[in-house]
Parts: C-alpha cells; structure tokens; sequence
C-alpha cells in the first residue's frame, strides 16, 4: 500500500516536472542559437552540456 502512494507521488512530481524541462530545453535552444550566431564556441559547449542533461533528464521523467 505504501508502495504505491510513494509511486502516484513520484508520477505526479514527473508529471508536473515535464513542462519545466521543456521550457528550459527551449531557452537552451536560444541560447544555443545566439552562441552559433555570436561565433561563441566556449558558450556553444556549455550550452550543449545543459542541453545533454536535459535531454536525458526529460528521457527519465517520460518513462
């Protein structure tokens, strides 16, 4: 029983988690472009890190 009330709190926490990651993936994506656009390699390189742990981040949530 307890069991599952631990994994309906997890689910919803995923599923309000979700939308955030997503807005955040989108920022990154901006941010990824003005790097591109501004010739800034050390702020492309970064910006991808954030956009891998996201990625990976948002992979786990939806499972």
């Amino acid at each position: 029983m307890m069991e599952q009330v631990i994994q309906a709190l997890k689910r919803n926490d995923a599923e309000q988690r979700i939308p955030v990651v997503r807005l955040e993936i989108d920022y990154e994506l901006v941010t990824l472009h003005d790097a591109m656009n501004g010739n800034d390699h050390d702020g492309m390189i970064e910006t991808k890190k954030r956009l891998k742990l996201l990625r990976q981040e948002l992979i786990r949530l939806e499972a």
